[in-house]
């Protein structure tokens, strides 16, 4: 039986199509919804409690924006990934403000599509390559930042560290790897983080570390 239920919400047919026929080949992956406007989304969203909801950001009568900050009102829960033909940095940004979790370009392969849907699921962030190397970059150009991004609590430089690398995608071991620290203590800077940033889970750290500035670009 598949596991992961998707709502997706994009208002062309031909690609509404291909990529439901594409997640129909996965073993663990099912369609339950399509929607053709963002107003629909969101009903579909309240009724059907996918695991997650593939989001277009140029809808109808409600752009994808607001859907998503409608979706994520109704449920503080709800993984969203965006899937859009732009991925201009203003849109992106645009989109984890409202709630995304995750932000993959429609030139991206079928195989990137399905990692994305799994890493939501699994309550971790997900971006694109492109789209991830631009934020690094406008994180640089924005300069070093102390510990204390604007009208946030003061982080350590390590858990700056950490803080990126999540931002990035890496898992933990990867994060140990990187750091040279055991796997427990990455756990441990976890809680420390969302203990002291009031966010309960990744993808949430991911857009405030992408939207407050807090990263530096990683070498």
């Amino acid at each position: 039986m598949k596991s992961l239920t998707i709502l997706l919400a994009e208002d062309h047919a031909v690609v509404r199509e291909g990529i439901r026929a594409f997640l129909e080949t996965t073993d663990d992956i099912l369609v339950v919804g399509e929607a053709t406007n963002g107003r629909e989304a969101v009903r579909l969203a309240r009724t059907l409690r996918p695991t997650v909801i593939l989001m277009d950001v140029a809808m109808p009568r409600l752009n994808g924006v607001e859907a998503t900050r409608q979706i994520r009102r109704d449920d503080p829960l709800a993984k969203v990934l965006v899937l859009s033909a732009s991925g201009d940095d203003q849109q992106v940004v645009r989109m984890l403000e409202a709630g995304a979790g995750g932000f993959l370009e429609k030139q991206s392969s079928g195989q990137t599509l399905v990692r994305a849907i799994r890493e939501i699921a699994a309550g971790n962030a997900f971006f694109s390559r492109p789209v991830a190397r631009r934020l690094q970059q406008a994180a640089v150009r924005a300069g070093p930042r102390s510990g204390r991004t604007a009208g946030g609590p003061r982080l350590t430089p390590r858990q700056l560290e950490v803080l990126q690398l999540i931002a990035e995608g890496a898992p933990n071991k990867e994060i140990a790897a990187e750091l040279g620290i055991s796997i427990k203590t990455v756990e441990k800077h976890r809680e420390q983080l969302m203990a002291r940033l009031d966010i309960h889970d990744t993808a949430g750290l991911t857009r405030y570390a992408i939207t407050s500035g807090a990263i530096n670009g990683r070498a």
